[in-house]
Parts: C-alpha cells; structure tokens; sequence
C-alpha cells in the first residue's frame, strides 16, 4: 500500500471513529504478508485444464502453487494443525460443481419419502428459527401419522417443504424463518440438515448417493417433479477445479471443502475430487444413539444444540479456525494471524465472504451475481482477488451496477447497508465486468 493509499486509509479510520457511525474491526485484508517468490529449482506440478479460465487467472493460480507449495519451500506458510502444509479452501455447490447438492439431496429425499414425521406433529422441533405460520402450514399439509412423510405421494405435503426450504415462505406467502443472525446462520440450509433426524450419518450419504448418482447421470438443464413443481435435477463437477485440486494436493497443499450442506452429504461429492471426510467440514448434527437429531453442534462460543451457527459467512471462518487449526472458544470467531490462515479460498456467494478474506495469497470467485462478495472482488483492494466466470452456463452481464454504497451488506439483523473495507471506508457501486457471453 502506497502512503498516498495508507493516508487516505487512517483519515477514513479517524473519521469513522469521530462520528461513532460503525465499529472498525481488523480483518484480513488489513493484515495480509508480502507475496514473495522462492525460487527452489524444484518444478511444482502444473494445471493442465486451460479452458474456461478467464485472463489471467489460471497463470496466478500457477504462481501461487509454485510460491506455495511444499514442492517450492517445503510449506511453510498456512499450515493447519498437526502439520505445516499451506492450505487451501474451497466452497462447495456451484464453486466445485454446478448446482446444489444440499437441494439434489432434499428433492431426493422429498421422492422417496425418508423425511421422518416430527416428533408430536410439532414443526417448531425442526428448527428453533421456524415462524408459527410456517410450523402451522407444515402441519396442515403434512399428516403426523405415520413414522415417515408420505411425500412420494401427498403433493401438498411436498410442496409445502419445497417452498419453506427453497423460497423461505409458505405456500401461502407467510415468512418461514425469524429471529436469527444472517451473519452467522441460513435457517433455510440448516433445516435440511435438521429434517434428516432420526437417520444415521451412514444411511443419510446412502440417500446423498443416491441422489448424487441420479443428478450426474440426467443430462444438463434436466428437471425432476417433487410435489406438483419442477424443479433443477442435475449436477456436473468442474474439470478446471478437480484439475486445480489434484495439483495442489500434488504440490503438497492440504485441500479442505468447507461447505454449507450437510456434512454427511458434503463428503459424499467430495470424495471425488480427492478430498476425503476427514477434510470435508459441513453442518454437523448432534448425534444421541448413533442417529442424527435436529439439534446441531456448534463453533467458537455457541455451544452444541444451540443452533445459531452454522458455517455460513462468519460461520465458515469459526468451522476453519476451529477444525482445521484447533481454535477453540470465542478466538475461533475472529481473523487469525497472517500466517496461520489459509494461503487459496475458493467461492461463489455472500456465504463465502469471510473465508475468502482471510485467505492470504489469492481469493477465486465464480461470479454468480452475489452483491457483497463481487462488491469485494471487483474493488480487489489487496490485488489478490480473481473473478472468473461459472464454468458451466456462466451468467452474463449484470446491466446494473452492484449496490455496494447502500444495500450491499447484509447486517446481522438482517437490514441492508453498505460494503465497507477493513478501514472503514465504503466500496463505490461497482460494474459487473467478467462475465459470461
């Protein structure tokens, strides 16, 4: 940073501080270490997929792997516990493949009727985070009379999921969820995780599986039937990503996917691409007598069977710095130091924010039209931001700028503001630039 930039940056600072408009809290990017090449003679594996990778990402991403890599210096910066491997992160849905597989996995289960009855009749158990008029909804349509629902048949049973899942409304219109923090919970992804109580962690990757079989088999823009609707039933992983995985495990990285689905699911897809359960890190259930309950386990300082963090936005760096570098308590929640994050984070959405800020030496985008997350990539403060178009059906061109000045930012109550930097300083609206045709 120039002292042109770094005057500007402490006047924002001060001025902030003198109106008490926000509280400046150090992230990341304020505290990223110098990229800095070591030549060792030793050549690091390559990339070998050069399709789809926009200007001059793929030849960064090299760059990195050859600063980084144990095949350069014998990793020694980013390592997570019990090892001193660089490490890199990835999303999952719509980052490593196209589409979802927390949805894949819903509509499965919606088809083959393995969502148990709640216990009483009473939606409210499912989640802490469900509205009376959604719980009240749920049990007009869905009959407690039997161990399982009967989805495969009852259509309006199934619709009524669908739409609580997928819309975060009732069929009627009615807001599903309230009461929760947006930074740190999606009660829409935590209710499927949620709704798979009463199975084993086993059965439930029998049932991702399955799905996962149906999706990567139906050819691409096929459509299933759950309830009376229509809706996405296929995937695709990623040449470009299971090529940019290989080559960094081969070049001694440790690759962690760090994902917003169900744990037991997440490991299911992952599994493909190289990275095995043990570096998979999803929304965990508390288990009693071997099942999977509604009750989730938690991060940093919330404890297992509150259910108000799950690793989503401020959540993934908590299940980062807690799993993969044995932070415990209230520090798992806050920016580690420098060289004890991770060195490559890899996204899509708002819900991959943090973790892609913490990252310490590149942050890769799959522009799907998200507000915060492109405000941040497009302003790319520290130069170490890559925006690249989806692999597959890219988006084109959003004809108006992102709203970074306003609305953003998403609060943890759930209002709108604006994107600001680590100084305090808001990110200008900014043009939608790399993009599909």
């Amino acid at each position: 940073m120039n002292l042109k930039r770094r005057c500007a940056a402490a006047a924002a600072v001060l001025a902030v501080a003198a109106t008490g408009l926000v509280t400046v809290q150090a992230t990341a990017e304020a505290t990223q270490p110098p990229q800095s090449a070591r030549p060792t003679g030793k050549k690091c594996p390559t990339l070998t997929v050069s399709a789809g990778w926009y200007g001059d990402n793929r030849a960064r991403l090299q760059k990195m792997i050859d600063t980084y890599g144990r095949c350069a210096d014998g990793g020694r910066t980013g390592g997570g516990k019990g090892g001193a491997k660089p490490v890199a992160a990835f999303d999952w849905d719509n980052t490593v493949i196209k589409n979802d597989v927390g949805d894949a996995t819903m509509f499965w289960l919606l088809r083959h009727g393995k969502i148990r009855t709640p216990r009483g009749g009473d939606w409210h158990s499912t989640s802490r985070y469900l509205t009376d008029p959604a719980a009240k909804a749920l049990a007009k349509a869905c009959p407690a009379d039997g161990t399982t629902l009967p989805t495969r048949r009852d259509t309006d049973c199934a619709d009524e999921i669908v739409s609580v899942y997928g819309e975060g409304t009732t069929t009627g219109g009615d807001t599903a969820f309230a009461g929760y923090d947006h930074r740190r919970m999606e009660p829409q992804y935590a209710w499927l995780a949620q709704l798979t109580r009463g199975w084993s962690a086993h059965q439930v990757k029998g049932f991702a599986a399955a799905a996962r079989k149906e999706n990567l088999a139906a050819p691409v823009g096929t459509e299933q039937r759950v309830g009376t609707g229509r809706v996405t039933g296929w995937a695709r992983y990623y040449d470009q990503q299971r090529d940019l995985i290989r080559t960094l495990k081969k070049a001694g990285f440790d690759v962690y996917v760090v994902s917003a689905s169900p744990e037991p699911v997440a490991e299911v897809w992952a599994e493909s691409v190289g990275v095995d359960a043990r570096h998979t890190i999803g929304i965990r259930n508390v288990i009693a007598h071997g099942k999977l309950t509604a009750r989730l386990k938690g991060c940093g300082t919330v404890e297992d069977g509150d259910d108000s963090m799950i690793t989503y936005i401020d959540g993934k760096r908590c299940w980062i710095n807690q799993e993969i570098y044995g932070v415990r308590g209230a520090a798992a929640e806050k920016v580690r130091p420098a060289a004890k994050r991770q060195v490559f984070a890899a996204g899509d959405s708002d819900t991959d924010v943090s973790f892609l800020r913490d990252a310490t030496a590149l942050r890769l985008v799959l522009n799907r039209n998200k507000n915060e997350l492109m405000c941040r990539a497009y302003d790319d403060g520290d130069g170490r931001w890559l925006v690249n178009p989806l692999f597959i059906e890219p988006k084109g061109r959003l004809a108006e700028p992102y709203p970074c000045a306003t609305t953003g930012y998403t609060e943890r109550d759930g209002e709108k503001g604006p994107v600001r930097r680590a100084d305090g300083s808001v990110i200008p609206d900014q043009k939608d630039t790399v993009h599909g045709s």
